[in-house]
């Protein structure tokens, strides 16, 4: 089964309990829905919720970056796009945008570092090779994108020369 570029995530909405004193999302929340979209994406290439079991490994994040680009607020629907940027024997490098669904908006993006762990050694290790098989492929899929600005965005506070 071919893979839509990106891959997009069922509608899912702002729930009541997620909205702070601001009056919009959380920042907190916006982590949930982009959990949720990987979820998703990577049962696509079998790393579902049965992966633990069957294979004694799992994924965990080493890192994530956020960009907050528009508010959401109470039950807004949203969906996430997600796309593969790059991956070895170990690792998936992905991207995802979250959008307003009925607006279109991008309110957020986050871009991860995922790292493949057998669960009993508790240390990285290899995806096996029909779930590799199907990263490349995605990742295959996802190559026709273009590059989004936020990628790669470095945290800094820009300065004049000579600036405090």
């Amino acid at each position: 089964m071919p893979f839509e570029a990106p891959v997009t995530s069922r509608i899912m909405r702002v729930e009541p309990a997620w909205i702070d004193y601001n009056g919009h999302l959380n920042m907190a929340y916006y982590n949930v829905f982009f959990d949720r979209a990987v979820d998703e994406a990577f049962t696509r290439i079998g790393m579902g919720p049965d992966y633990v079991k069957r294979h004694n490994a799992s994924f965990y994040t080493l890192e994530a970056h956020v960009t907050y680009l528009a508010e959401l607020h109470e039950a807004d629907p949203v969906r996430v796009s997600f796309r593969i940027v790059d991956f070895d024997a170990k690792r998936v490098h992905a991207f995802q945008e979250l959008h307003h669904a009925e607006k279109g908006f991008l309110s957020a993006t986050s871009e991860t570092m995922t790292l493949h762990v057998d669960m009993t050694a508790k240390r990285a290790a290899p995806f096996p090779d029909e779930v590799l098989a199907r990263i490349e492929e995605m990742h295959e899929a996802h190559g026709v994108l273009p590059r989004p600005p936020q990628l790669g965005h470095v945290i800094a506070i820009p300065r004049e020369p000579g600036a405090r």
